[in-house]
């Protein structure tokens, strides 16, 4: 328990609240996240413009609600890379604490392997998707539906690359979250 001296005073001497924020450091941020955000910020204009046109001009532009819902998926797929990356996916770690510890490490090991597998099957079953359907359209907007398909693709293939790093980075490190769920990623 800390003391209570120790911890960052936000009244001053004047009695007045001070506060002063951290610097922002978005070094670490990676492509993905640049991208979720770019598809999020997009997404907020459409659905501003698509409130705009609906409740102040009373004339709803039609290809809004089609174009922020394929945003949306963009936001998603791209977005998932980010929590790949950072391995804060939901995870039940419960089980390891009572395993012994080579056979945790085992199973580490094989969650990380499936994961793996799963975003790789995804990422070529997707692709296979998009052969099938490359001549589908969208509703409203012409456009072939494969741009989206091709969003989710780059999202599987993004998040199976993140997910062999994860992998590589447990072997070296000689555990996993699972295994220590008080650890990180940032923990080296």
């Amino acid at each position: 328990m800390q003391d209570i001296d120790s911890l960052p005073q936000v009244m001053g001497d004047d009695g007045q609240f001070h506060a002063q924020d951290e610097a922002v450091d978005l070094s670490g941020t990676t492509l993905e996240a640049w991208v979720a955000l770019g598809f999020f910020w997009m997404l907020g204009a459409t659905v501003f413009y698509q409130f705009f046109t609906r409740y102040v001009l009373n004339d709803s532009a039609a290809w809004t609600e089609e174009v922020a819902r394929y945003l949306l998926i963009g936001v998603v797929f791209i977005g998932a890379c980010i929590g790949v990356a950072k391995n804060n996916h939901i995870q039940v770690d419960f089980f390891y604490k009572f395993m012994p510890p080579k056979m945790a490490r085992g199973m580490a090991l094989l969650v990380d392997l499936m994961r793996v597998v799963f975003l790789a099957s995804f990422a070529v079953l997707t692709l296979m998707m998009m052969s099938k359907l490359r001549d589908a359209r969208m509703t409203v907007v012409d456009l072939p539906m494969n741009l989206v398909y091709a969003v989710c693709a780059i999202g599987f293939v993004a998040m199976t690359w993140r997910a062999l790093q994860v992998a590589l980075f447990h072997i070296r490190r000689g555990y996993s979250v699972l295994e220590r769920p008080t650890s990180s990623m940032d923990d080296a």
